[in-house]
């Protein structure tokens, strides 16, 4: 009998191991199909994960801020600037300097122009607002143009519609928030967020299959 509470024990262990651990990232290797991938590779999507959500936490603190007229604004803008650097930064070692800025630039120019568009949201300036948000999307198709054209496991398709999403999940916020629907506003960031994690996911796999000599222990 008490043999028997015990391995019962031990199965309900299992269970809930596998139930609440975090999911492991996969790829396609040997007889088996799926299978585990390296520690470095593990330790990459970390990392990426690290940098995206970042962005996402840095970008509701902004917009936060703003809309409320904090006098943390500035310091909040130039600390999610930093953070289009260090996602910069994060690809040079495998696409090289130049590629690794060249995102930057373009993360950063996304991180202004949205600047731009919570500006037209908070003053009611519908033109501005329009315009901007233009802007905006131009600015992700350009994104995703540029990531797409770096790895051919970054579809085109792919990124603009997971960038697209990103960018009415964030107006979503502000909009929210100017009409103080505080309920919608932190939907709106839960959902984002998860969004955001899922976006870099797909870069790190992109990655790990672009370069897989790297990713072997």
């Amino acid at each position: 009998m008490k043999r028997t509470i015990i391995t019962g024990l031990l199965a309900v262990s299992v269970l809930a191991l596998a139930v609440f651990a975090p999911a492991q990232p996969m790829v396609q290797g040997g007889k088996s199909g799926m299978m585990p991938i390296s520690k470095s590779a593990v330790e990459l999507r970390t990392a990426i994960r690290k940098l995206w959500e970042d962005h996402i936490t840095w970008t509701r603190n902004y917009i936060v801020s703003a809309l409320a007229g904090s006098e943390d604004v500035g310091a909040v803008a130039k600390r999610l600037l930093a953070n289009q650097d260090d996602i910069g930064n994060a690809v040079k070692p495998f696409y090289g300097e130049e590629a690794g800025n060249k995102l930057a630039a373009l993360l950063r120019d996304h991180i202004l122009i949205a600047t731009e568009v919570v500006k037209a949201a908070k003053m009611g300036n519908s033109m501005d607002l329009t315009a901007a948000q233009k802007k905006w999307t131009g600015n992700a198709d350009d994104i995703a143009a540029f990531l797409s054209g770096a790895n051919p496991h970054w579809p085109k398709p792919a990124l603009t519609d997971m960038l697209h999403k990103h960018l009415d999940y964030t107006t979503d916020e502000v909009v929210s928030r100017l009409k103080k629907e505080w309920t919608a506003d932190i939907e709106a960031y839960d959902k984002g967020h998860l969004h955001m994690l899922m976006f870099a996911d797909m870069l790190t796999e992109g990655i790990v299959k672009q370069f897989p000599a790297k990713f072997k222990e």
